[in-house]
């Protein structure tokens, strides 16, 4: 409390606005297999969309029906945690993007085969394109012919024609020649197929490259003094630029230059290795038996200038795209997209540049005429467009080579019981369920019926008290009592019987239309019973019987794998057995028509709607009164309590989930020694609804003297 010293008038707040928290009761825990996605991760699902876009679409050669469950479910919820199980010998798929070198040519402002920069004495030429500067007497103009070809296909009509007049830039002081093929023939812009750089320490010379780079690049280029173009006009201002970045004497007006491609891989190579985000063989690129491409791939669009553009395509087609560099200039490729499984920039991939097959250390260049060993250090090997054999490349220009990578090499590891299970210490398999700020209220592992995978997951909910876990006895059994011995523990399937009421058996399995495999096929019946519970929530309370005509029809599915009649129903619900039937009625379609827990004991808790009731009763009193620990332990936090809890029990009578409650937190549940203990009890009676499962009509009959 607030001390009060002197006159005033003071106002102080107090909130005692406590109330219960709501809790979504339809939140659905799913262990399985994927091709692709996280792994050993509870991953939250919101739409059949985002189920496929992170593990991929469903197929028969996955153990198991994770996925087709999955599908199911999230038709009746939006609120799912799949978990694909996995081992560590799953594989990245991946891919190397081969680097490469523009090719390109230099030009001089010196005159016609002498090279000052490489010691041949030399006049100066007049400044091409530019006014001279004071005490030079002349100017002269310039005019290129430049053609670039990919891949046998020239990129310009005709050559590309640059004018360089005399008189472009203005005479600044020194020899600034570069400024003016700058400025006619560009190269800044992402795009240009040609472009002009220099370096500010000699602005003497300038190098004309082609904006794409790899050994399937040729640029041909002429020089002019004349804009005839004859070749009485020619100059012979023009100098290759070998694959060691260095600038041959400039003897020639008529000039080729060949990219070069670095080797991917191998002691000399170096690349841009992109990978899968995580194992799986669903990043495979591959094709589909209807012909459509499957898997991924990056492609380096043919992008002239410093940067690419690189797109990651998933199935044929473009799910995200990324304009990257070796430069410094914003788009540095290990800063645009992550280069491992964190800090996220891709859905899909993680990529770096790899030296010797292994991650490189890499520094961003400054210029995109800076070489090759300024950026990554190593001897280097590949191969020009002239089919010629480079070594210890140290070229300039260096981006990622247009065309397509597919991804390649990804496994998913073995499909086993172990995995699936997974390990309590590391939170791997179905142990990623266990965890309470997921809110779990159903648990599934569809289409696997081992004994060891179902009572894992049963005694796992057990424990945890979160969520329901939804079994079924496997495909293929023919009679009722088969399903009645596998349940009670007597078949060679299931050697102990299922017993809690933390669990529900349903049988037998259905058939339902695979739109993945273009086919029917037969789906585990627990993914239609957490359907259910589901679609129970939406139109009703988790406490409502998930069974019967009004929210236990199911109308997906088609068939179902044994017919059962009443007095098969009878003798898999009543006697001790716990299976709940699922049942082909001749006009009101199949529906699931039984509600029962896997509890051998005749009490409340052996019907689904009270277990699942009992779920959510827990779940929101631990949220709402977890603000009274440490608060004193007297009547005044007692009549807290029940203030808090009184209100959410008579909610739920109103809703139809009690008959009658009441809640005592008083001296007779805190006795002297358990507040010495320093513990605060609160009993809560409850008489939970009953479902009416057998409805009798007694039909009397009377004699006519008989008064109604």
């Amino acid at each position: 409390m607030a001390n009060f010293v002197s006159p005033g008038v003071y106002v102080v707040e107090k909130d005692l606005s406590n109330y219960p928290t709501s809790v979504n009761p339809s939140v659905v825990g799913v262990v399985g297999f994927a091709n692709q996605g996280p792994i050993n991760d509870a991953t939250l699902i919101t739409s059949q969309e985002g189920l496929i876009q992170s593990f991929g679409s469903p197929t028969e050669q996955l153990t198991g029906q994770g996925l087709e469950g999955s599908l199911e479910i999230l038709e009746a919820t939006n609120s799912m945690y799949f978990v694909r199980a996995a081992d560590t010998a799953a594989a990245d798929a991946s891919s190397y993007v081969t680097l490469g070198s523009c090719p390109s040519f230099a030009v001089s402002a010196y005159a016609s085969g002498t090279d000052t920069a490489h010691g041949t004495a030399g006049a100066v030429i007049a400044n091409i394109g530019m006014t001279l500067d004071a005490g030079m007497a002349s100017t002269s103009s310039l005019y290129l012919d430049v053609q670039v070809a990919v891949d046998g296909v020239n990129v310009f009509n005709t050559p590309k024609q640059f004018d360089i007049p005399a008189g472009t830039v203005l005479a600044g002081g020194g020899n600034k020649q570069a400024y003016a093929l700058k400025k006619i023939i560009g190269g800044s812009l992402d795009g240009a197929a040609a472009g002009a750089y220099y370096d500010d320490t000699d602005l003497s010379a300038t190098w004309v490259t082609a904006g794409y780079s790899g050994s399937g690049v040729i640029l041909t280029a002429s020089a002019f003094s004349g804009s005839g173009r004859t070749a009485a006009d020619g100059w012979a201002v023009l100098g290759g630029v070998d694959s060691y970045g260095a600038t041959s004497g400039y003897a020639t007006s008529s000039i080729t230059s060949y990219g070069i491609s670095l080797e991917n891989t191998g002691t000399n190579g170096a690349s841009y290795s992109v990978q899968s985000l995580y194992p799986g063989i669903g990043y495979n690129e591959g094709t589909k038996s209807d012909g459509s491409t499957s898997g991924y791939s990056a492609q380096v669009l043919k992008t002239g200038g410093e940067n690419v553009n690189l797109q990651i395509n998933r199935e044929g087609n473009v799910a995200e795209s990324y304009k990257i560099s070796l430069l410094a200039s914003g788009n540095f490729a290990e800063d645009m997209i992550n280069t491992g499984a964190t800090d996220l920039k891709s859905q899909y991939v993680k990529a770096y540049f790899a030296a010797a097959d292994l991650d490189a250390t890499v520094t961003e260049l400054t210029t995109f005429q800076s070489q090759l060993a300024s950026f990554v250090a190593g001897t280097f090997h590949g191969q020009d467009a002239n089919s010629v054999a480079q070594t210890s490349i140290n070229a300039r220009f260096i981006k990622p080579v247009q065309g397509t990578y597919s991804l390649a090499g990804g496994t998913a590891g073995a499909e086993t019981d172990s995995i699936l299970i997974g390990a309590v210490a590391t939170k791997t398999g179905l142990y990623a369920l266990d965890d309470d700020t997921l809110n779990i209220s159903m648990g599934i592992i569809p289409g696997v019926a081992s004994e060891t995978v179902q009572n894992a997951l049963i005694t796992l909910a057990e424990s945890s008290q979160n969520f329901l876990a939804v079994v079924a006895p496997p495909y293929g059994l023919a009679t009722v009592q088969q399903a009645i011995d596998w349940s009670n523990g007597q078949s060679s399937e299931r050697t102990a019987a299922i017993a809690s009421n933390y669990a529900a058996v349903y049988w037998p399995w259905v058939q339902t239309y695979d739109n993945f495999a273009a086919k029917d096929r037969w789906y585990d019946p627990a993914i239609y019973a957490v359907r259910q519970m589901a679609y129970t929530d939406e139109v009703g309370d988790p406490w409502f019987a998930p069974a019967g005509v009004v929210r236990g029809s199911l109308t997906k599915p088609t068939d179902v794998e044994v017919s059962v009649n009443q007095g098969d129903r009878d003798s898999m619900y009543s006697g001790g057995n716990i299976i709940n039937p699922i049942v082909n009625f001749p006009q009101q379609g199949i529906m699931i028509f039984g509600q029962r827990t896997a509890q051998r004991d005749s009490t409340a808790l052996d019907r689904v709607n009270v277990r699942r009731l009992l779920i959510q009763v827990r779940k929101i009193l631990l949220s709402s009164t977890r603000r009274f620990v440490f608060e004193p332990n007297d009547s005044t936090t007692w009549e807290k309590i029940v203030g808090v809890v009184d209100p959410l029990m008579d909610d739920i009578r109103r809703r139809r989930g009690l008959v009658d409650y009441k809640v005592i937190c008083d001296e007779t549940t805190n006795t002297a020694v358990r507040v010495d203990r320093n513990e605060m009890w609160c009993k809560v009676l409850l008489k939970p609804t009953k479902t009416a499962e057998v409805v009798v009509f007694e039909l009397n009959l009377t004699n006519q003297s008989a008064q109604i």
